[in-house]
């Protein structure tokens, strides 16, 4: 009798067990979405771009190494807010409304938030929003004011919507920075801010039955490229490779000549360059907008003032002009530029290392972005907007130990379009027939399909007349080709 019942006990043990061993392998993943604004596949090593070499984003390179490394992702229409709105909503920014900056986002259409919150998982969002209403579909978020600010930005928490706005929270509700209350300022550096927020959201639900979607998105590298203080000398001594391009005359392309987005003609030398009116004075150049220098604390600004006087008293030495100045302000765009991604990399690291140290990483798809490509002085510009692969091309990495091998790479035609329903396909949630881009769960995981993935992609750039004066344009790009037309004041082909 004893035997049997013992027998019985042992069977009883390992079905239980077995039972736990499903309900892990089960278990639906976790979901870290960290994008970052305008940071250019040139400027990540895992590329291989020359510049990448000597400003390596070590970091970042392990999510590729240990998962996979998209190298034809491209965006729909290359500027920040309609970016989002299309990988918010899986569709193209004719249909969900938010073609350019300065649109207001509907909130209330349909989003892959939306749908994992239904679905049972914690959501939240970190950092930079830029849609111009409160999020919708979020457990928690704290967002930037706007843009945000590189020193001491204000974030703004979904308890604090009630300081804002007399009526409800909805998404149309607008918000402006006089009604902020003080307690939103946080003394610290944005990305550093960002990747703490993120770990402590990470931290209070790790433990929880149910798993979680959150995005992180970051400032940086938007201009005016402010590094943090511990980076504002990273890559001084280097020089980088100028692109042969550099100086062009933009020969064939009536809208690559009127632009405003050549380095050596429209950045702005106190904003965007931190060149000063004189040797021996901290008193930046002409500078339009003071309030990323203006919200320093006096000891953060004492450190940068000292760390910029020494190169900006050489450069008034130098006393250079044409060529020469034109090459001198490349080299400090990209001396400001690439040490502003020196603190997403350093907290892409943190997050890692905590995943692995907490276990987590083998149940969480970590995914990095940009919102677009970006210029580093390829045809002399910065920005991004135009079709051409510079600002069109996005970086794509993704890292999943359960269902992506490490060392994957994906040379399909791939968009920020396919984001919305690749998140929910590998979380099993049900993907709505009118979105319009396509899951790349079946590139990462090794299924074989008939023919290719895509034969084409469309791209469609609306905001015009706007800063930088970029034109109107659409078209497509197949494997070989590309096609766009330049349209409304001017009727030209490319």
């Amino acid at each position: 009798m004893k035997s049997i019942i013992k027998t019985l006990f042992i069977s009883i043990l390992i079905l239980s067990c077995n039972k736990k061993s499903v309900e892990v392998t089960q278990k639906r993943p976790n979901i870290i979405f960290i994008m970052a604004d305008d940071h250019a596949i040139q400027a990540i090593s895992a590329y291989g771009h020359p510049v990448s070499k000597l400003a390596p984003t070590p970091n970042l390179d392990r999510i590729a190494k240990d998962g996979a490394i998209f190298k034809k992702n491209y965006v729909t229409n290359s500027i920040c807010g309609p970016s989002r709105a299309v990988i918010l909503t899986g569709k193209h920014s004719h249909i969900n409304g938010f073609r350019m900056n300065g649109n207001v986002f509907d909130g209330s259409q349909p989003t892959f938030p939306k749908m994992f919150q239904k679905a049972g998982y914690q959501t939240a969002i970190i950092g930079k929003w830029h849609l111009h209403g409160y999020p919708q579909g979020f457990d928690h978020w704290e967002i930037l004011n706007d843009q945000g600010n590189y020193y001491n930005p204000q974030f703004i928490q979904i308890q604090d919507s009630i300081h804002l706005d007399k009526n409800k929270i909805d998404s149309t509700a607008h918000w402006s920075t006089q009604n902020l209350p003080d307690t939103l300022t946080i003394e610290g550096y944005a990305t550093d801010l960002i990747t703490e927020k993120a770990l402590d959201f990470i931290r209070k639900n790790k433990d929880k039955n149910e798993p979680f979607m959150m995005m992180v998105h970051h400032k940086a590298p938007h201009r005016n490229w402010m590094p943090a203080i511990r980076h504002l000398n990273k890559y001084d001594a280097v020089k980088f490779p100028i692109p042969d391009s550099y100086f062009t005359n933009h020969e064939g392309s009536t809208a690559s000549k009127e632009q405003l987005q050549t380095i050596y003609e429209d950045m702005y030398e106190g904003h965007d360059l931190k060149m000063t009116q004189e040797k021996g004075k901290p008193d930046l150049a002409h500078n339009p907008w003071t309030t990323d220098f203006d919200r320093m604390t006096p000891e953060q600004r004492k450190i940068w003032d000292k760390a910029y006087q020494k190169k900006n008293d050489d450069f008034h030495d130098l006393n250079l002009s044409g060529k020469a100045l034109a090459e001198w302000k490349f080299q400090r765009y990209m001396q400001d530029y690439l040490a502003t991604i020196g603190a997403i990399d350093e907290g892409v690291g943190k997050i890692l290392d905590y995943l692995e140290e907490s276990g987590l990483d083998q149940n969480t798809l970590i995914v990095y972005t940009s919102d677009q490509g970006f210029y580093l002085g390829e045809k002399g510009f910065f920005d991004k907007r135009f079709m051409y692969e510079e600002s069109f091309g996005m970086p794509l990495l993704m890292k999943y130990p359960k269902e992506i091998q490490p060392g994957t790479v994906v040379e399909d035609l791939t968009q920020n379009l396919d984001f919305a329903q690749t998140f929910l396909d590998f979380a099993g949630i049900e993907i709505p027939d009118d979105m319009q881009g396509k899951s790349l769960k079946p590139l990462l995981v090794g299924e074989k399909a008939e023919g290719k993935f895509r034969e084409a992609l469309y791209y469609h750039y609306y905001d015009f007349p706007a800063f930088h004066m970029v034109k109107k344009m659409y078209g497509i790009r197949t494997e070989r080709y590309k096609l766009f037309h330049v349209y409304d004041d001017i009727d030209q082909w490319e």
